[in-house]
């Protein structure tokens, strides 16, 4: 006679699970994990149309300055939030002439890395640290002469032209400047100027406004 007890044990435990179960449940657990990625992928194209949608810039004309362009391409693609994947190709289909042949130039490979793609058109153009030395020493337009202007134009040249390093960084780039400076401005301001011996390009600049 069969005991009670056990029978009711063994109908307690579970039934053994056929390769049938096992690849249903497996089967389950797939199709709902590429239900997800598809989910995220589908908002992660939204998110990116969105973003292209939004990201419109003019294309670049042959008299501008590529590298002020290349700048404000930058700070447009950041404040639209275009992907950085996507920064070379919008780049490239925007620049024009040798910017343009540069980017053409890239290897394939190559032409989906941002910098790469902006060093070798700066390269192309030959904007380099010697082409910011030859304009920080190169003489003056009269409208780039007036002290205000001359001197943050100088300062800015002097940062693209040069990675000084140390603790007085500031303090050698400031006297860079100051003799740049005093170089540049018309004579008899200059003369004014150097008379005062000012030590640094503040005190500099000062005298020079004071002058004029």
């Amino acid at each position: 006679m069969e005991d009670p007890d056990m029978a009711a044990y063994a109908n307690a435990q579970p039934m053994p699970m056929t390769a049938v179960d096992v690849l249903g449940q497996n089967l389950q657990a797939l199709t709902q994990i590429v239900d997800s990625q598809q989910q995220m992928f589908d908002r992660q194209q939204e998110w990116l149309r969105r973003s292209q949608v939004s990201f419109k810039m003019p294309k670049m004309m042959k008299d501008d300055d590529p590298e002020a362009y290349i700048e404000a391409f930058e700070h447009h693609a950041l404040m639209t939030g275009l992907p950085q994947d996507y920064w070379a190709s919008q780049l490239g289909a925007l620049v024009v002439g040798v910017a343009q042949a540069a980017y053409r130039a890239i290897p394939r490979e190559e032409a989906r890395d941002y910098e790469q793609v902006k060093e070798a058109i700066l390269y192309r153009l030959e904007i380099s640290p010697n082409h910011y030395q030859r304009l920080f020493r190169a003489r003056k337009r009269p409208d780039e002469r007036r002290p205000w202007v001359l001197l943050q134009l100088l300062r800015d040249l002097l940062d693209k032209w040069v990675n000084l390093v140390g603790s007085d960084r500031e303090d050698l780039a400031d006297q860079v400047v100051l003799e740049q400076f005093q170089y540049d401005l018309e004579e008899r301001t200059q003369h004014w100027v150097r008379q005062h011996s000012p030590r640094n390009c503040e005190e500099a600049l000062k005298l020079a406004e004071a002058f004029a």
